[in-house]
């Protein structure tokens, strides 16, 4: 794939397909009852961007969004890339210590969001934070101007629908997007103009091989890399239809947007898969057939997890991991070709290596360090000098999990690098002691760290979420220890066992076993 030296993200996604042959009355997003075709999101997005010109946004400079995911989430974040803007998502589900150091971090002028959430960041308590310098704030849902809060429905009524993409550079940032923080304090990856569409011609055509017949619906939200591209890039630039749902995807919402919506892909992650399959008759109560996959990603998908889904609903889930850095996919399982409990192998346009402590590729079956190169690699993390030298080492980022690649080329999760430890001399990998402690009838969800003896020998700890009508009791943790002794080495049994009502999760459903240890 050529991308030209001027290049901009909204123009390519949106703009020009339309030039070209894609049909203006296509449906480009369906939310709720609403339907918008690819006319009118093209009218929509350039409002959005002659409103935020007029406010004063300049070439590079940060507008911030905090929405659920809707055509109005949609219209900001393009808008923004296509006046040369960095547009910078936020999840929708912290409190305003959070949102005061994204602002703070991304000196963003302008915040895009609804009321609801503007009330729960805090405004009166701005003044006080170093860096927040938001001077206008566009709410999606009010009427009227008042002070510091305008109505974005009013600027944008006001605005134009003509607007030149600005002549923006490929390597020019477009977007920042915030890791999971799942090993401490968010950090911004910066995203390029160039980057989506090399995850798509590598996953989403490549992998998925999308076509504008198809219709997708992600439980994963568009403020995070995996719902980004899932129910953003990869269904526009194939001229397809994503499915967009406000609130959150839990069971009964994910169940309900596929019997009525009718996907034909379905991106989730594996803790609300495993919650879909806890509903009881949902194969009778739920139509799933529009679907012609489903997609995990996020952690690890058991395959017990696999195995029940598709017996229950006739459809694969098709294992496979990306991050924030390298923004979607670059190690995926094939339609047809699933080896339970593995993500595959590498997505196209990305080299994948498995490395010891010296860097030198290890032995088919030996675990190592993941590390990957390919072309959606973020520049930099923003105001990070240290730790993007640390992970980003010239072509190579190190992801920081540990894999095993077979004979086949298969690759198969071994844990975080820094959630591996020893026991006995041997390392040990807390996933494969959650993946049998889970296998037990009485557990729902299972954490397991290091934890220390007091002479400060490391053994396994686990944290276990038991299932509903059960009781976390002395005898029920004597029978899980006996139950993974039968399963796996002697040093892999937890010396202690303790019951919570639930276990520290990200937004999107990534376990912290940071917080735990």
């Amino acid at each position: 794939m050529h991308i030209a030296s001027r290049y901009n993200l909204t123009a390519a996604l949106v703009d020009e397909p339309l030039k070209r042959d894609r049909p203006a009355s296509a449906v480009a997003i369906e939310c709720g009852e609403r339907s918008i075709t690819y006319g009118e999101l093209a009218d929509l997005i350039s409002r959005a961007g002659r409103a935020l010109l007029a406010l004063g946004v300049a070439r590079e400079e940060r507008v911030a969004i905090v929405l659920p995911d809707s055509p109005e989430f949609v219209a900001a974040f393009l808008g923004a890339i296509k006046i040369g803007a960095v547009a910078v998502p936020c999840s929708t589900f912290l409190g305003a210590a959070d949102y005061r150091y994204f602002l703070s971090e991304s000196h963003a002028r302008v915040l895009v969001t609804t009321t609801e959430l503007l009330a729960r960041m805090a405004p009166g308590t701005w003044p006080e934070t170093r860096g927040v310098a938001v001077t206008t704030v566009l709410v999606t849902d009010q009427a009227h101007d008042d002070g510091l809060t305008q109505s974005w429905a009013g600027r944008l009524a006001g605005s134009s629908s003509e607007l030149a993409a600005a002549d923006t550079h490929k390597d020019q940032p477009a977007f920042w997007l915030w890791t999971s923080g799942s090993t401490g304090e968010p950090k911004a990856a910066v995203h390029l103009h160039q980057d989506a569409p090399w995850c798509f011609d590598g996953y989403g055509q490549g992998v998925l091989g999308m076509t504008a017949a198809d219709r997708t619906f992600s439980a994963a939200k568009l403020f995070h890399a995996y719902g980004l591209g899932n129910a953003l890039f990869f269904p526009f630039w194939s001229g397809a239809t994503t499915i967009l749902l406000p609130g959150r995807a839990t069971p009964d919402a994910a169940f309900a947007t596929i019997h009525h919506a009718r996907p034909t892909i379905f991106f989730g992650v594996p803790t609300l898969f495993a919650s879909m399959l806890a509903v009881e008759d949902a194969e009778r109560q739920f139509d799933l057939r529009s679907l012609r996959c489903a997609v995990s990603a996020g952690e690890p998908l058991p395959a017990e997890l696999f195995a029940q889904w598709r017996a229950r609903f006739g459809t694969e889930i098709l294992d496979g991991l990306g991050s924030t850095e390298l923004l979607h996919m670059y190690l995926s399982a094939r339609p047809g070709r699933v080896k339970p409990g593995s993500c595959g192998w590498q997505v196209d346009g990305y080299d994948v290596k498995i490395v010891n402590d010296q860097g030198q590729e290890v032995a088919a079956g030996e675990v190592g360090d993941l590390i990957v190169k390919g072309p959606s690699t973020a520049i930099m993390y923003w105001n990070r000098r240290d730790q993007t030298k640390q992970k980003m080492r010239g072509e190579w980022f190190v992801s920081g999990d540990k894999y095993s690649v077979d004979a086949d080329g298969y690759f198969w999760y071994a844990g975080r690098s820094d959630d591996m430890f020893k026991v006995a001399g041997e390392w040990v990998s807390p996933v494969e002691i959650e993946r049998v402690i889970t296998l037990h009838a009485a557990v729902a969800d299972c954490a397991v760290v290091p934890w220390a003896e007091p002479s400060g020998v490391l053994k396994p700890k686990a944290f276990v979420v038991v299932r509903e009508g059960r009781a976390g009791t002395p005898d029920l943790a004597s029978e899980l220890q006996a139950f993974v002794r039968e399963h796996a080495a002697h040093y892999k049994c937890p010396r202690a066992i303790e019951f919570r009502d639930e276990l520290p999760r990200t937004a999107t459903g990534k376990l912290q076993r940071y917080k735990l240890r």
